[in-house]
């Protein structure tokens, strides 16, 4: 499926998604204000983590091993069996930490042991994420796009529905429960939609393990662990030095410009992952990759241009739609944050290629490196700028990264010749 038409399909869960934030998003800022947001943020990105974790964050290696593996049934059904393993003990483990450490957690995360039983509830509906999180990995592989797209409408739906209800009766801790509860039931809304899929059979996740597979998920596990620590903790790290020297209600400003930013960033980043990850996994020639990546820039370039351009001119009024008075200081943070994403889509072009061709050392050094700096920056950005400090540094760290992606794959974007064989 072509790049356009997976965007199209995509767009469409891309939009509900967009749509069920942003009202979703207005019932929180009405209900619980930029300190809220704050809390809700810590919580997010923790979520983030863990979910990562308890599927042994290996979903990218499920979606390449699908695809590649799609016509060797035995092959196919050996790896399954082993991501469902991987997925159930890391889970499981996962599960008991939060559960023993959930007083520290509130404290630490939310400033109050108050929420504690939020982590609680956390513990046990675990497991029903990384689940999910495997079989739209599968459907992602297959080229399942139309299925995907449905699952994503659904279960954005879904989650409208019971966060806004917990959030009107429950204020803030509505708000906390909502992110921990909204995942299980769209294990069940992926579920009712899998169980139609072809491949769907309870004996191709019962083929007995093989370290082979193991080795080959680790990969992408290892890659996948890294990431998913280091972005949401560098975002906690900076969360909390924007609250400590300037205030919670700026630390929630900060909050409401990177969520806005994230839902319009959606409408590419889901095209990336449904399209990307396992086009470029079947590509073997060098001189195809290059044609994918410039085919890419020439579609996505300018529909995030525009879309951060609009976005930049009609600030106030989006505040005000999604949020309330209370945000429109957050107003001035938006021209730096969206000439940031632009550089952070243009660079994940590139480090797509990562993913997809298994450059497990390359991916994590960069990973590493770019979250130290996304952090040092903030420190003396803010320190210097204020609040603006942490959007320049936003802009200029992934400027950074877009020009070190370009230096990493110079080779392939300058490639002639059709005869060089893809890493």
């Amino acid at each position: 499926m072509k790049l356009l038409k997976t965007s199209f399909f995509t767009a469409l869960s891309t939009l509900t998604k967009i749509a069920s934030g942003f009202v979703v998003g207005k019932i929180i800022a009405i209900y619980v204000g930029p300190n809220g947001i704050a809390l809700l943020g810590q919580l997010q990105n923790f979520i983030t983590i863990s979910q990562h974790l308890s599927c042994g964050a290996i979903t990218a290696g499920v979606v390449k091993y699908t695809s590649e593996y799609k016509n060797d049934v035995a092959q196919l059904s050996r790896m399954h069996t082993c991501a469902l393993f991987i997925c159930i003990v890391s889970s499981i483990i996962s599960a008991i930490v939060i559960l023993l450490f959930n007083r520290p957690l509130s404290e630490f995360l939310l400033k109050t042991p108050d929420y504690s039983s939020i982590f609680v509830i956390f513990s046990f509906t675990l497991i029903f994420f990384a689940l999910n999180s495997i079989l739209i990995s599968i459907l992602n592989g297959f080229k399942e796009v139309k299925k995907y797209v449905a699952i994503h409408i659904a279960s954005s739906l879904t989650g409208l529905a019971l966060t806004a209800g917990l959030v009107v009766f429950m204020g803030v801790y509505g708000a906390l429960l909502s992110c921990v509860l909204t995942q299980s039931l769209v294990f069940f809304v992926t579920l009712s939609f899998t169980v139609k899929s072809s491949w769907f059979n309870i004996n191709n996740f019962m083929a007995g393990l093989n370290t082979k597979y193991f080795k080959k998920l680790g990969k992408y596990s290892l890659m996948a662990i890294i990431s998913a620590i280091l972005a949401p903790v560098a975002q906690i790290i900076v969360r909390n030095h924007i609250a400590e020297n300037l205030s919670m209600d700026t630390a929630g400003h900060w909050q409401g410009v990177w969520k806005i930013c994230d839902l319009y960033l959606m409408v590419i980043t889901s095209s990336l992952a449904v399209y990307y990850l396992p086009r470029l996994s079947e590509i073997k020639v060098n001189y195809e990759l290059k044609k994918e990546i410039l085919n890419g820039y020439k579609i996505i370039t300018p529909i995030i241009i525009t879309l951060a351009l609009l976005i930049y001119l009609l600030k106030d009024f989006i505040i005000l739609i999604l949020f309330s008075k209370e945000f429109l200081p957050m107003a001035e943070l938006f021209k730096f944050q969206l000439i940031g994403s632009i550089f952070k889509i243009l660079a994940w072009l590139l480090s797509f290629v990562m993913v997809a061709k298994a450059m497990m050392k390359r991916f994590i050094i960069t990973e590493i490196i770019f979250s130290i700096t996304f952090i040092l920056l903030n420190m003396y950005f803010v320190k210097k700028f204020g609040a603006i400090g942490a959007t320049q540094a936003y802009a200029a760290n992934y400027f950074m990264y877009f020009i070190i992606m370009f230096f990493l794959f110079r080779n392939i974007l300058f490639l002639r010749g059709t005869r060089h064989a893809a890493e």
